[in-house]
């Protein structure tokens, strides 16, 4: 999870009188958080099943293991210089974002492509080392790719921060699609431990504003308080408070696509969509505290009850509280030893073949 993950003024404090520019400042913010949810949420509907999802133990270790990496950034960042610390953050960083670009517009140039012409695309097939099957190019994945060094460039030369909301709503995009939490229960454990981590080390300590103030990449969106101001002061919203709740609510999607008998599309979304309002509520209900108090806030203190409140009254409502904690996307235990015995029969297989 992103270490950055609190909703905080970035320079000056905001006065107490709600204005016109802020309150479009704090709308702005809501509407970007909710675009990578809505779409990631969608886009898990198609995710490949994996071995690798995450158990309980795993959601019980991550707020430790989030807090290591939050405190050692803190000494870092206090020790050494930021100017150096950021430059390799950022090459880290930007590595991955290019990756979360390119995956997030190739849909959109093919869609172009679809829409101007009618021929078929020209592919090419390139087998990378690292991977087992070769991966299918074309055209527009070159427009694809340069478009993307582009707003890369234009990040680094200018650490502009449009560019930057790009590259964070695409992390998110991606993140929700792709991070997979099997079970209902797990996704709470998570969100309960993160719970009490961000109001930890918000309210407990000064670790959290301190290394968003310092973290100087494309973790969090960043929204102007006044779009007409010849010096911009930001809010911020840290890419955490976007993808975690994000994944609980994909989680939410792929059980109401269960419950519909697997649609992909056009199915009833009860969880999902009281989900998602409640995320809203949440996220709303932190920005008029952040106003209010002008005090740095842990989002997840609000976010978490209201998206874990809202799914749980939903099955209440339903009647469906023991399908939902029975929901499970992992593997069944004899369908993994399935597997492996293919794997088995195959390998003495493939060793004669090359003999």
């Amino acid at each position: 999870m992103d270490p950055t993950n609190s909703t905080a003024p970035v320079a000056a404090a905001a006065a107490l009188e709600m204005t016109p520019e802020l309150a479009f400042a704090y709308t702005g913010m809501i509407l970007m958080a909710l675009v990578p949810i809505y779409i990631g949420s969608h886009l898990s509907l198609n995710r490949k099943k994996t071995e690798q999802t995450m158990k309980a133990s795993d959601a019980w270790m991550f707020p430790v293991v989030a807090s290591c990496f939050l405190f050692g950034l803190y000494i870092v960042f206090k020790y050494l210089n930021k100017e150096y610390v950021n430059m390799l953050l950022n090459a880290y960083f930007l590595f991955f974002g290019m990756a979360s670009l390119l995956a997030t517009f190739r849909p959109l140039w093919m869609k172009l492509y679809s829409f101007i012409s009618d021929a078929p695309l020209t592919h090419w097939n390139v087998k990378f080392p690292w991977e087992d099957e070769p991966t299918e190019f074309n055209v527009m994945d070159l427009f694809n790719l340069l478009g993307c060094a582009g707003l890369v460039a234009w990040y680094v030369m200018t650490k502009h921060w449009v560019v930057s909301n790009i590259l964070g709503l695409c992390f998110s995009i991606q993140g929700i699609a792709l991070l997979a939490i099997p079970k209902y229960s797990v996704a709470c454990i998570l969100l309960g431990g993160l719970f009490f981590y961000d109001i930890f080390w918000v309210f407990g300590t000064d670790v959290m504003v301190t290394v968003a103030k310092s973290f100087d990449a494309p973790i969090k969106l960043l929204m102007p308080k006044d779009v007409f101001a010849a010096t911009y002061s930001f809010s911020m919203l840290g890419l955490g408070d976007i993808v975690i709740p994000g994944v609980f609510l994909a989680l939410l999607l792929r059980y109401d696509s269960f419950r519909a008998g697997g649609k992909k599309s056009g199915f009833s979304q009860p969880y999902f969509t009281v989900g998602f309002v409640g995320y809203v509520a949440g996220l709303a209900a932190t920005m008029f505290v952040m106003h209010t108090f002008r005090a740095a806030q842990p989002a997840l203190l609000y976010l978490v009850p209201a998206c874990i409140g809202c799914s749980f009254t939903t099955a209440l409502v339903l009647g469906d509280v023991g399908g939902l904690l029975a929901y499970s996307e992992e593997e069944p235990e004899d369908e993994k030893e399935k597997e492996k015995e293919k794997e088995a029969k195959k390998a003495p297989a493939e060793t004669k073949k090359t003999k």
